[in-house]
C-alpha cells in the first residue's frame, strides 16, 4: 500500500509499504479521510523524541476486516488514538490513554493514517451517523479533544473565558464553550478566521499589545491556550486572575526556559494539560447539526502529496488540511 511516514526528519511517500494485517481485537480500516494536525507538523519537528512510521491520527474510514467481530466490516467509523497495554495500573483505572506502555496512532510506537489503510482495536472504534459526511466525520478527535475542556472544568454562564489562539482546535473549542452559555472572548491574529464564529455568540479580539494589555486588566476566570506557540502560556498567564485555571492545549517541540515557578504558587493558579477527550459527544454535536467544522477546511490533497500538504498546513493562516487516499 501507499503510505507517507517520517524518515530521517522528513516525510516520505512509499508506494510499497507492507499492508498491516489485524490481529487479536483489531481491525484493518481503509483510510477515507485524513486531517493534518499541528502535532504531525511537530512531530516532523522532533516532538517526541522523534517519532519514525506513518504520520497521522485523525480519519474516518471503512472498516475492511475484522476477524474478531465481521459485524464491523464495512461500517464508517473513527478511531481513538491511544492504545493501552490493558494490564497495568492505569489502564485498570479506565486511563487508557495515560498507559506508560501505551501507543498512540500517527505518534507513539503505532502507524497512523496517512496511508491507504491503517490498524485499530475494536474498543478505539465508533460508528459515524450516516447523515455525518466524511468532511465533518474527520474533524471528530479534535472536535473531541475540544470537548475535553468541559470533562476537566465546569464552565456556565458566569464565567468569563478567553481563548487565546484562533488555529484549528481554537476555533473548535470555541465552537464547544460558546454552548455553555460563558461569556467567552476569542484572541486571534487573523481576522479571516475569527470571522468564522460570527454569529456563534462569541466576542472576538486582535492579539495586539494594546488588546492584551486591555484584556489583562479585567482577567478571565479560565483561559483556554491554543495558539501552539510557546510565547501563547506567558500571554494566557497574563490574561488570568488568580485562582484562575489556565487550560493548555498546544503541543510543541520548544521548551519552556527561564520561568518563575513562584508565580504560579502566589497566584494560586491552576493549570491543565488537556489532550484526547470523549467521541460520544464530539459525534452527537456533529450528527445534530449543532456543531459544523466544514467552513475551517483550507484545502485537500491526495496521499502522494502528502509532503505538499504538511507544507501547506505548516503555513501561517492555514487551517485545517485534508489528505484523501
Amino acid at each position: 500500500m501507499r503510505a507517507a511516514l517520517i524518515q530521517e526528519d522528513r516525510l516520505t511517500v512509499r508506494q510499497d509499504y507492507p499492508l498491516p494485517t489485524p490481529h487479536g481485537e483489531e481491525a484493518l480500516i481503509r483510510v477515507r479521510l485524513a486531517g493534518v494536525c499541528a502535532t504531525d507538523i511537530e512531530l516532523l519537528r522532533g516532538y517526541k523524541g522523534g517519532f519514525r512510521g506513518v504520520l497521522g491520527h485523525e480519519f474516518v474510514g471503512e472498516v475492511v476486516r475484522a476477524p474478531a467481530d465481521p459485524g464491523w466490516e464495512g461500517r464508517r467509523v473513527v478511531g481513538e488514538i491511544n492504545v493501552g497495554c490493558g494490564v497495568c495500573a492505569l489502564c485498570r483505572r479506565g486511563l487508557a490513554k495515560h498507559c506508560r506502555q501505551r501507543t498512540s496512532l500517527g505518534i507513539i510506537g503505532r502507524d497512523g493514517v496517512f496511508a491507504d489503510y491503517t490498524l485499530l482495536p475494536l474498543a478505539n472504534l465508533h460508528p459515524v451517523p450516516d447523515n455525518v459526511t466524511d468532511a465533518a466525520a474527520v474533524f471528530t478527535e479534535p472536535l473531541a479533544a475540544a470537548f475535553e475542556i468541559l470533562e476537566q472544568v465546569t464552565i456556565g454562564p458566569e464565567q468569563r473565558v478567553i481563548i487565546l489562539g484562533d488555529g484549528r482546535l481554537g476555533l473548535l473549542s470555541a465552537f464547544v464553550l460558546a454552548r455553555t452559555g460563558c461569556d467567552l472572548t476569542v484572541v486571534g491574529r487573523h481576522p479571516n478566521k475569527l470571522a468564522l464564529l460570527a454569529g456563534a455568540g462569541v466576542h472576538t479580539r486582535l492579539a495586539t499589545p494594546a488588546t492584551l494589555r486591555e484584556l489583562a486588566a479585567a482577567p478571565a476566570d479560565i483561559v483556554v491556550e491554543a495558539t501552539g506557540a510557546k510565547e501563547g502560556f506567558f500571554d494566557a498567564l497574563s490574561l488570568l486572575r488568580p485562582l484562575g485555571v489556565l487550560v493548555l492545549k498546544s503541543t510543541f517541540a520548544d521548551r519552556l526556559d527561564g520561568f518563575d515557578l513562584s508565580r504560579l504558587v502566589v497566584d494560586e493558579v491552576t493549570i491543565l494539560g488537556s489532550r484526547c477527550g470523549p467521541f460520544a459527544p464530539a459525534l452527537a454535536a456533529l450528527a445534530q447539526g449543532r456543531i459544523d467544522p466544514r467552513p475551517l477546511i483550507h484545502a485537500e490533497y491526495g496521499l502522494d502529496d502528502a509532503a505538499e500538504a504538511l507544507a501547506c498546513a505548516g503555513e501561517k493562516g492555514v487551517l485545517k488540511v485534508l489528505i484523501r487516499p
